[in-house]
């Protein structure tokens, strides 16, 4: 049995997948507001509850996921390693790079698993074209796109707990409070995915100003060029400022055989064009067709997921996170997305401040791998 903990309710959006995997128990919960952490506890049935992180990790969970506020992430994981438990962190990995290299660090010393919980690689879609990928169906990719559109200016302040307090929330100073693509993950991780083998090297943020909220730092757009070693360009953008309907999930992926794009909404479809399935007779009259004619070369456990699986959310993959989470420690394997994948990912945001403040300037990003020399991993700027 694995004994599981849940630090911060918002963790509880695990609870589903967990509880649908064999000899998996969810045993504790850990939340500062004691009101909130009383009713998630009695309404789920978690029999131990805490308001102290610590204390829990005196218990004997042996694993724990960690859904507190962004600052919170790499000192509770390291606390956490340190307790010896496996550590399953939600976005982003830290709040700043000493915080990475921190994490790093301990994740290795630990010898336990650290998986980074970006829930976006694992909708079926984005499953589905890194299915594709693989069997080479778009040719070499070389350029995509990752798009997070989603306005939260109101959660700069705590209105929708039970207690409706309108206190400031940390969004206001860890988010909306920072310069640049300060929330990368949802965006560059599946594209890093479908770039298997690609490391960033260096990118470069560029920004719309503020019109909109000019009570916040954060400014409405934000475009962030991400150049990895081989060449390859991926560009992402972050906008949680402008007034306009959400799309957190769009993606573009261009190969030399071939092309994918999500939905942008309205009734749109993922849809693509491939080359060795579309023989066009003119070029400049080439169609797409719905990406959905390739769903019989999804993994099969999409295929063949449960409605159980399917109701922990995004139609499975919410269950199949946590259940290579819950692999990685029962057989010891490299976890699905690793420290350092969560390090770079994270990085991108982090210095694309520096970017933004010294004029779209080209940030290096330093090789997050252990045993790189360490004039390799230095931050430059050119």
């Amino acid at each position: 049995m694995i004994k599981v903990g849940i630090a911060g309710a918002r963790g509880l959006s695990n609870l589903l997948g967990l509880r649908a995997i064999p000899d998996v128990e969810v045993s504790a919960i850990c939340d500062l507001d004691e009101d909130v952490l009383n009713q998630m506890a009695e309404e789920h049935h978690i029999p131990n509850r805490f308001r102290v992180f610590d204390d829990m990790l005196e218990t004997d969970i042996d694993a724990v996921i960690i859904s507190t506020p962004m600052q919170c992430h790499v000192p509770q994981a390291i606390a956490a390693l340190e307790a010896g438990k496996h550590v399953f962190s939600e976005v982003t990995a830290g709040v700043t790079m000493d915080e990475l290299w921190w994490l790093i660090e301990n994740v290795e010393a630990s010898g336990k698993v650290y998986m980074y919980a970006e829930n976006y690689c694992y909708t079926p879609y984005n499953q589905l074209i890194r299915a594709m990928v693989q069997k080479g169906m778009f040719g070499t990719p070389y350029y995509a796109e990752g798009e997070y559109l989603h306005d939260v200016k109101s959660m700069t302040t705590y209105h929708y707990d039970i207690h409706q307090s309108g206190k400031t929330s940390w969004r206001k100073y860890w988010q909306l409070g920072k310069h640049g693509a300060f929330y990368p993950t949802h965006s560059i991780g599946p594209v890093m995915q479908w770039f298997e083998g690609e490391r960033i090297s260096t990118i470069s943020t560029f920004t719309s100003g503020r019109h909109v909220a000019m009570d916040l730092r954060q400014e409405d757009t934000t475009i962030t060029m991400c150049q990895m070693a081989s060449g390859k360009l991926a560009r992402i953008r972050v906008d949680c400022i402008s007034p306009r309907p959400h799309n957190m999930t769009f993606y573009q992926l261009q190969g030399t055989k071939g092309v994918v794009e999500t939905p942008r909404g309205l009734g749109d479809v993922c849809k693509v064009w491939l080359e060795d399935y579309n023989h066009d007779e003119n070029k400049d009259d080439r169609q797409w067709r719905p990406l959905s004619d390739f769903n019989s070369l999804l993994p099969e456990r999409y295929k063949n997921a449960t409605e159980e699986q399917k109701k922990a959310g995004h139609e499975g993959g919410d269950f199949f996170i946590v259940e290579d989470f819950i692999n990685a420690i029962r057989y010891g394997t490299k976890p699905a997305i690793d420290v350092y994948q969560a390090c770079e990912w994270t990085a991108v945001g982090l210095l694309s401040e520096l970017s933004v403040t010294n004029g779209g300037r080209a940030i290096d990003i330093p090789r997050f791998r252990k045993n790189m020399p360490y004039e390799e991993q230095h931050i430059s700027l050119r």
